[in-house]
């Protein structure tokens, strides 16, 4: 199944495993301590987050260290870039509009 990083930041619980290891690895069980849902079902969002691209899973040992690949979340920054760029001139659109129309009124 082909994922992306949208798919993955869908979810509350992967988000929440990013903003976990954001600043910090930490292996799975030190992740799956962090929240009140099995193991296994973390495991499945760790993976999910692996295909996409948003975490890189290190072997260290018998460990595996999960580490947060951030610079995959410039593809989300690109694609909301385009509406805020597209709202920004809608709002200086309106802003003109009400300034002539005040203008008018005087």
């Amino acid at each position: 199944m082909r994922r992306d990083v949208f798919q993955a930041i869908a979810d509350s619980t992967r988000r929440e495993i990013l903003q976990l290891l954001a600043h910090q690895q930490l292996n799975l069980n030190a992740v799956a301590a962090n929240f009140d849902i099995s193991r296994p079902a973390i495991s499945k969002h760790i993976k999910i987050l692996t295909e996409c691209g948003l975490l890189v899973i290190h072997q260290q040992g018998r460990e595996r260290y999960c580490q947060a690949n951030l610079n995959k979340l410039k593809e989300v920054q690109d694609w909301v870039a385009q509406y805020s760029a597209f709202w920004d001139k809608k709002l200086q659109a309106l802003n003109s509009f009400l300034v002539k129309e005040k203008k008018n009124r005087k």
